[in-house]
């Protein structure tokens, strides 16, 4: 079983304290996903509504994800599409290529 990080971001803040109909769509593909397969839960959900993609260090629950792969509660990265997992492509792709395969951590 994977213990899975759902993982969304949105570069715009939508300027209210709720959470983003952008983001809110995110979370509901994701679900979709998870639910029609039986090796995968989700562990713990990371937004970053309102942080850009074209940097990792400054987006905290990115930065909570990774303490959580670290550590060993998280084993696979979900996310709607790779644009929301980062816009640098050097950056996700090191990531994608090294972090996660080092770390032995699926990405879906």
């Amino acid at each position: 079983m994977y213990q899975m990080a759902a993982y969304c971001r949105l570069s715009k803040d939508d300027g209210e304290s709720k959470v983003s109909e952008s983001i809110e769509n995110q979370m509901k593909l994701i679900r979709e996903y998870v639910s029609k397969s039986e090796d995968l839960e989700i562990a713990d959900i990371y937004i970053d509504d309102g942080y850009s993609g074209l940097y990792f260090d400054n987006r905290p629950e990115f930065g909570r994800m990774m303490e959580d792969i670290y550590s060993g509660n998280v084993n696979c990265v979900i996310v709607k599409d790779l644009s929301r997992f980062g816009r640098n492509y050097t950056d996700s792709g090191n990531y994608l290529d090294n972090v996660f395969v080092r770390l032995r951590v699926r990405f879906i």
